[in-house]
Formats: structure tokens, sequence, C-alpha cells
């Protein structure tokens, strides 16, 4: 099997073109960083009968997820630099939706993709028992379910305790990702995240839209001017319209080429 290890903002994934079986299981073995390659999990990219292409993604745990904002961006990059299209503006079918992609070339490379990632949806914040504490969140759909959590100081931010605690909190029926943002400025947020099957990751393309529709809600910052995310892995940028739909930019790289056998 052929896998291509990508990243976008130290969010690593393995990248395979065509369909396997029992990707869930293979995710789980190609994922672990001490016995298998290392990876947040896996992405199939395949054709598909609405879209350009298709992608399925799959945990380090071996949960599938809806959308991964750096993953998308990922599957721009290698569609188009591994000649599967020679177009820079691509819909890609997820289990969210359709969402399009616009890439940034540079000499002939992806090196930045600007990704529609359709409408956030925020509620009220909720106030929720987690290990014999109240945490106060906002809840958001960014089709997927997102908790943000505003914080002082996202760096010691307490992913491990809490993050997980609330991952599979009740409240949330199907699991959540977890997010602990500090407010730099109208412009500027620290975010960390504890992502639903993955824990801890550099980087959440959708958790960074989460927490500007959360925060734009509060009045934190507005709504149509960029915003800069800042990520364990680095910096995305996202605008917010005026329908709460979120577009999101932000790099693409290629890690590495892999071969595997005896799966």
């Amino acid at each position: 099997m052929h896998l291509t290890k990508m990243q976008g903002l130290g969010n690593d994934y393995l990248y395979i073109y065509g369909e396997i079986k029992d990707p869930a299981a293979i995710s789980v073995k190609l994922s672990d960083r001490h016995f298998g390659i290392g990876s947040d999990g896996i992405i199939i990219i395949s054709d598909s009968d609405i879209a350009d292409f298709k992608m399925r993604i799959f945990n380090a745990d071996g949960s599938e997820a809806k959308m991964c904002g750096n993953g998308i961006r990922c599957v721009g990059k290698y569609v188009f630099e591994k000649g599967y299209t020679d177009k820079k503006h691509l819909l890609i079918e997820t289990l969210s939706g359709v969402r399009t992609l616009d890439l940034h070339t540079i000499c002939g490379e992806v090196a930045y993709v600007t990704v529609n990632m359709g409408k956030t949806i925020a509620e009220e914040p909720v106030t929720l028992s987690v290990n014999g504490e109240k945490i106060t969140c906002t809840p958001v759909s960014v089709g997927n379910p997102h908790a943000v959590i505003f914080v002082p100081d996202a760096q010691n931010a307490p992913l491990h305790t809490v993050g997980a605690a609330l991952e599979n909190h009740e409240f949330f029926r199907d699991g959540v990702n977890v997010e602990f943002v500090q407010v730099i400025d109208s412009h500027t947020l620290r975010m960390r995240v504890w992502e639903r099957g993955s824990g801890v990751t550099m980087a959440c393309g959708t958790g960074a839209c989460a927490c500007v529709c959360a925060a734009a809600e509060i009045g934190f910052c507005s709504k149509g001017e960029d915003i800069t995310v800042k990520l364990d892995g680095g910096d995305l940028n996202i605008k917010l319209l005026a329908d709460n739909t979120a577009m999101m930019t932000g790099p693409a790289k290629t890690v590495c080429e892999c071969e595997v056998n005896n799966i």
C-alpha cells in the first residue's frame, strides 16, 4: 500500500487514493507513533458522483470524522500535485457536505489553500460539571461538534484533564472537539485543542472556525474581518462572513512517501 504523509500546521494524516478494506483498523495500526508510521489518522481520497473528489477521515482511534479543515487542504495539494486534476478550484465531498477549495500555487506547487468551510452555528453557552468543577463552554457546529472554552492562558490550558473529560461528556452524545481559546486582541486568538478521537493535536481547522464563530457571537471579534488563529502548529486565517460562513486559509505540506507491506 502506498501512502503519502502530509500535514497542515502539524495536524498530520496518511493519505491514500482509492478504496481500502477495514480503514478503521488500518488507521489504528498505522497512526501509532511507536509501532506504526505515526499520524493523527488516515484520509482516503476517491472519486465522487457529486464533486471532483471525495474524502473520508479516520482518526487515530479508528473513529470516522465528518470533516477536517487541515486535512482537506492537504487533499487539494495531493490531487493537484499528483496529477489527478489541473483545476485550482475544487469541490470535495465530505460527510459534512461538499466543500469548495481554491488552491494557491507557487512554481507549480500548492502552498496555501482557501476552504469554504460552510456555515458555523453557535449555541448559547452552557455550564457543565467536568471532573468536579463547573466549566462554561460555547457549543459550535462546523459540520462536526465543538465546545469552545475561553481561558486567560491557552498555553497552560487543561487539555489532558478537562479536554479529555469533556470529549465524552453526556451533554455531547456523539462526543466533541474541545478548544481552549485566549483572546489576544480583536483580530488575534490563541487556541489549543483536544480533538475527538485523536487527543491533543497541533492544529484543528474546524476548531479554528468554531472559536472565531464563538468569539464573534460573544463580541470578542467581528464578522467580515480577517482573524488570525494561532495554533501550536502555526497560524490560520479565518474570515467569518455575514451569514456565518467560515473561510479558512492555511498551508499544506508533504512530509514523505511511504510503502507499507503486510498490513
